[in-house]
């Protein structure tokens, strides 16, 4: 990122989620992931990937702890692909970033919403705090600060008094 360091880069949390998803290709296997898809079949069917695109962002997946491969047939050998609680631990980032997306959206525009699985009704995800409810979303009300293992340069850009 320019005018960042590289230690900048290495303790700041941003930095590492967008190191493990940062590409599109990835949150779109996510997604099929969260729909219940495990087969590499069905993950190049859904997205329309090349083949060598799907086994490079499958083996980074499973090396970065969010998949975990396993066999389900044996003669030919054919794996699946099962989310770890790391890569669950996601669902609720997907969910967040595909509401951003559909509110810049008409109502009639969004193909895909999210509802309640008992009552059909869409809801509209928000983040909040789990200590208050509070949402998370006021400027004003939330700011970053740095952390226990901050370094100089992180230290010194967020001077904020808390």
């Amino acid at each position: 990122m320019p005018g960042r360091t590289r230690q900048e880069d290495l303790e700041c949390p941003l930095s590492t989620a967008i190191e493990y998803v940062g590409d599109w290709w990835t949150l779109l296997l996510l997604h099929d992931l969260f729909d219940g898809y495990t087969r590499f079949d069905e993950f190049q069917r859904n997205l329309g990937i090349s083949s060598s695109m799907l086994t490079g962002r499958l083996k980074r997946l499973v090396s970065d702890g969010l998949l975990e491969r396993r066999p389900y047939q044996s003669r030919p050998v054919r794996h699946e692909y099962v989310l770890t609680e790391l890569g669950r631990s996601l669902r609720p980032v997907i969910i967040t970033l595909a509401a951003w997306g559909n509110a810049r959206l008409a109502a009639g525009e969004r193909s895909m919403i999210l509802v309640d699985s008992a009552t059909g009704e869409e809801v509209e995800p928000i983040v909040v705090d789990a200590a208050t409810g509070r949402r998370l979303d006021d400027p004003d009300s939330y700011v970053f600060t740095a952390g226990p293992a901050a370094g100089p340069e992180m230290r010194n850009r967020y001077t904020t008094d808390v």
